[in-house]
C-alpha cells in the first residue's frame, strides 16, 4: 500500500509540473565557437548510437535545448563565464604545487597532451581493471606523484583542472567503449538510469527519455547528454561536474543519493556517456 501511496504521488507531482507544458522540440542551430585560434564547429545532433536505436533515432545536445541567450555564450570563448575557470586550470597546471615542487606541466608538458581523452571516459583502466572517470585520474597524479591529499571529486580545484582537460578535447567526438572488460559497469550505469528513486519513484528515463523536448515549470527537458560537461550553470554561477549533476537529480526525487564519484555513479557516467556517442564534446559548456 505505501508503494502504491508513492507512486501515486510521483504521478500527481509529475503529471502537475508537465501539466500546460506544451511540446518544445529541441531549437534547430548550428553551434560554431569563435575562438583564439579561429571558428570551431561542433557536433551537436546526430544519429543515436546503435545500442539507443530502440528508443530514439536521434540524440541531441543539451545545448540546443536552452534559450537563445545561454546559447549564445557558448558561440565566443570570450562571452563564455566558463573560461574563466579552465584559465584557473592553467595557473594550476602550470603550479609546483607538489612536495617537492612537481607540476602537471614537468610530467605532462603542456595541457594539449591531454587532447582526445575526455571523449573517451569514462573507460577501464588496463592495469587496474577499475572504471575510471577524470576526477579519478586527476586524483590519481595528485596523490601518487605529487604526494598531496585527494582534491577530492567536487571541489574547486578539480573542476578547474577538469574545465582545462576537457577544452582540449573540444570538439573531437564522444566514443565511449561499452564492450569488453566495460560491459558488466555500462550493465550495471544501466541499471541505474532505468531504477525509480526516492519518494517520487521517478527514474532518469523519465525525464530525459519518456519526457524530453516538454518543459516542466520553466525548464526545457533535454536528453540529459554530458558531452558538455563539466558545464557553466547559470542557475548556480559557477561550474559543475558530471557527477554532481548526478547528486543533484537523485536528490531531486527526494531520496538518499549515492556519492559523487562512487562505484554507482562512476557506471552511471559511463552509461549516461555512451547515449551521447557520436556528439562533440564542448569543452565548458554553458547551461541554464
Amino acid at each position: 500500500m505505501q508503494r502504491q501511496s508513492h507512486m501515486r504521488l510521483a504521478a500527481t507531482v509529475f503529471s502537475l509540473a508537465l501539466a500546460g507544458g506544451a511540446m518544445a522540440d529541441p531549437v534547430e542551430d548550428t553551434l560554431v565557437i569563435e575562438t583564439d585560434e579561429g571558428q570551431i564547429e561542433l557536433v551537436t545532433t546526430t544519429a543515436a548510437p546503435a545500442h539507443l536505436q530502440d528508443v530514439m533515432d536521434t540524440i541531441w545536445s543539451g545545448w540546443h535545448f536552452r534559450e537563445d541567450e545561454t546559447r549564445d555564450l557558448q558561440r565566443d570563448d570570450f562571452d563564455n563565464p566558463g573560461m574563466v575557470f579552465a584559465d584557473r586550470g592553467l595557473d594550476s597546471w602550470n603550479a609546483a604545487q607538489g612536495k617537492n615542487g612537481e607540476s602537471c606541466a614537468g610530467c605532462h608538458q603542456g595541457p594539449e597532451s591531454m587532447k582526445g581523452l575526455r571523449a573517451v571516459l569514462p573507460r577501464v583502466d588496463e592495469k587496474t581493471g577499475k572504471l575510471m572517470i577524470l576526477e579519478n585520474y586527476v586524483n590519481a597524479c595528485v596523490t601518487e606523484r605529487m604526494g598531496l591529499e585527494a582534491w577530492g571529486t567536487t571541489g574547486d580545484k578539480m573542476k578547474d583542472m577538469l574545465a582545462l582537460i576537457s577544452m582540449q578535447s573540444r570538439g573531437e567526438v564522444v566514443n565511449v567503449a561499452i564492450d569488453g572488460p566495460a560491459a558488466p559497469f555500462w550493465e550495471q550505469g544501466k541499471e541505474i538510469y532505468y531504477t525509480r528513486y526516492g519518494q517520487l519513484e521517478m527514474a532518469c528515463a523519465n525525464c530525459h527519455e519518456d519526457q524530453q523536448g516538454k518543459m516542466i515549470r520553466a525548464d526545457h527537458l533535454s536528453q540529459g547528454q554530458i558531452n558538455g560537461f563539466p558545464t557553466y550553470r547559470l542557475k548556480d554561477a559557477g561550474m559543475v561536474s558530471a557527477q554532481q549533476r548526478f547528486v543533484g537529480c537523485v536528490r531531486d526525487t527526494r531520496a538518499e543519493t549515492f556519492k559523487a564519484g562512487s562505484d554507482e555513479f562512476k557506471a552511471l557516467e559511463l552509461y549516461v556517456a555512451s547515449r551521447g556517442n557520436g556528439l562533440s564534446i564542448e569543452g565548458v559548456s554553458v547551461r541554464h
